[in-house]
């Protein structure tokens, strides 16, 4: 019986040494992680009775937009300059209203009207300008994956 063990330890001893090294695995490098851009909610109430306080916001949208996720929610009285047949609103010193909407539409910033300031005004979806959406809640929320600042105008 001990010469039986004593085979069967030779005979294992000589299959592990006949095997070949394990190679530790190398570590499996994780993909690049994206940064979290935080984002900016930027939301307009004012009209042609306050210009400045509709383009300031228009432009802080595009600027914020270079690195920022943006989402420009329009209610109240803004929603009346949406349309496609809207007088546009100047000011000194900024873009015009409707050159702001272009530009962030050309940059995929969401743009979104009120669908109850919308009814109100008389204003169907089919009215608004190219780039301009009904708001819809989920929007708001995912939008960005970081933090939401807001800005209200």
């Amino acid at each position: 019986m001990k010469n039986l063990v004593l085979v069967f330890a030779l005979l294992l001893a000589i299959t592990s040494c006949n095997q070949a090294p394990q190679q530790p695995s190398a570590p499996v490098a994780a993909a690049p992680e994206t940064p979290v851009r935080d984002g900016v909610f930027i939301h307009i109430t004012q009209c042609y009775d306050d210009p400045h306080s509709v383009l300031m916001p228009l432009k802080m949208a595009l600027m914020m937009s270079d690195d920022k996720d943006v989402i420009v929610y329009l209610d109240i009285h803004a929603v009346l300059f949406l349309t496609k047949n809207a007088k546009d609103i100047t000011f000194a010193d900024f873009e015009s209203a409707h050159t702001y909407l272009k530009k962030l539409a050309e940059k995929g910033v969401g743009v979104y009207a009120c669908p109850t300031c919308m009814k109100i005004a008389g204003i169907a979806p089919e009215d608004l300008r190219e780039g301009v959406q009904v708001a819809q809640k989920d929007k708001f929320f995912s939008f960005t994956k970081g933090r939401i600042i807001t800005l209200d105008y």
